[in-house]
């Protein structure tokens, strides 16, 4: 067996793992174990966010979904291994982990710098592949990477300027901010309603995928976003979730900005793409047409889009944290940059 399938079965065996995790069992005893220091490590964290970032990648690790991934590629023969500096976000758990993942199928090997809001989970994972294999691919680091051939770096558009300073001259990918949006037509159904408040509010809407934005037409009722939502009233009981809630709720009356909220959640007119935390962000548009300029228009600011219209790109209402292998963030073709290093 050649050591790319080696890789690629290891991935498999991690796949049908994470599908059986159960609490408490003898055999998922580690695995607890660096859910509860991850939980402790960043009160955004739970149990069931981790576990619901789990079944998804379980479902993603699937042999099907695996070969009809890399079925596309003419991986090249790999006789060293280039070395891959891989720094992570930690906005929600195992944020990361689509880079390992591309990094192992590769061939290549990497240096990871996990960020501290997320540095437990990962790890286990990568340990899980190297053990299953025999093969050492992946070290740890929180200093400076000093051996590297190649670079890929997610951050905010801040962080992406001092990435740029110091990586430009490396083989690289440099993510920025972007942001889920939807875009309505007051035709969803309830069940569709409800996959759109799974969008919205999944990992407290940290994450990049999160819809943070929705675009509805000039006579949509709002109550049907509310509607859908209610049946995560239960998010304000996160402490840090209520404050941030508080203030913004706080910061809008006294900027006496027009906004509409529940108890738990606000959604208030703005074009702005990225939307704060228990916050929504709406835009009415009349022409369809006119609509889909502006979102060519605003490209980069966009990782996914949910809606049941002919949009292109568009994906299912309650998907859009559940992305199959081939759905690169920011659009930019990960494996196929890491297949081209050789």
């Amino acid at each position: 067996m050649n050591p790319k399938s080696k890789r690629i079965d290891a991935l498999i065996s991690l796949g049908v793992h994470l599908g059986d995790f159960k609490i408490n069992h003898s055999n998922y005893s580690n695995l607890q174990d660096s859910i509860e220091k991850a939980i402790v490590n960043n009160a955004w964290f739970n149990q069931e966010n981790i576990e619901s970032t789990f079944r998804s990648w379980s479902k993603a690790l699937n042999e099907n979904q695996i070969k009809k991934w890399v079925s596309k590629y003419n991986f090249k023969d790999v006789k060293k291994p280039k070395i891959v500096a891989l720094i992570l976000a930690g906005n929600i758990p195992m944020v990361g982990f689509h880079d390992i993942v591309s990094v192992w199928v590769s061939g290549n090997n990497a240096d990871i710098k996990c960020a501290s809001k997320d540095k437990f989970l990962i790890p286990y994972m990568t340990d899980f592949l190297e053990k299953e294999t025999g093969i050492s691919a992946f070290k740890y680091t929180d200093q400076h990477f000093t051996d590297f051939d190649a670079v890929i770096a997610t951050g905010s558009n801040n962080s992406a300027r001092y990435f740029n300073h110091y990586f430009g001259k490396y083989p690289n990918i440099i993510r920025k901010n972007r942001n889920g949006i939807a875009i309505l037509n007051g035709q969803e159904t309830k069940s569709q309603m409800e996959g759109l408040a799974t969008d919205i509010i999944q990992y407290y809407g940290l994450g990049c995928r999160n819809v943070s934005k929705v675009y509805i037409p000039n006579d949509y009722n709002i109550n049907f976003i509310f509607g859908g939502l209610y049946r995560y009233s239960k998010v304000i009981e996160n402490a840090k979730y209520a404050n941030n809630y508080d203030y913004n709720k706080a910061v809008f009356l006294m900027s006496d900005s027009t906004f509409l909220e529940n108890g738990f959640f606000i959604i208030r007119e703005d074009k702005g793409f990225s939307a704060p935390i228990a916050c929504l962000h709406y835009e009415y548009y009349s022409s369809e047409i006119e609509l889909e300029e502006h979102l060519n228009e605003n490209r980069e600011s966009i990782q996914c889009i949910i809606s049941n219209m002919p949009i292109k790109r568009k994906i299912d209402f309650g998907s859009s944290q559940q992305p199959s292998l081939w759905d690169y963030a920011d659009e930019l073709d990960t494996l196929s940059f890491l297949n081209n290093l050789h």
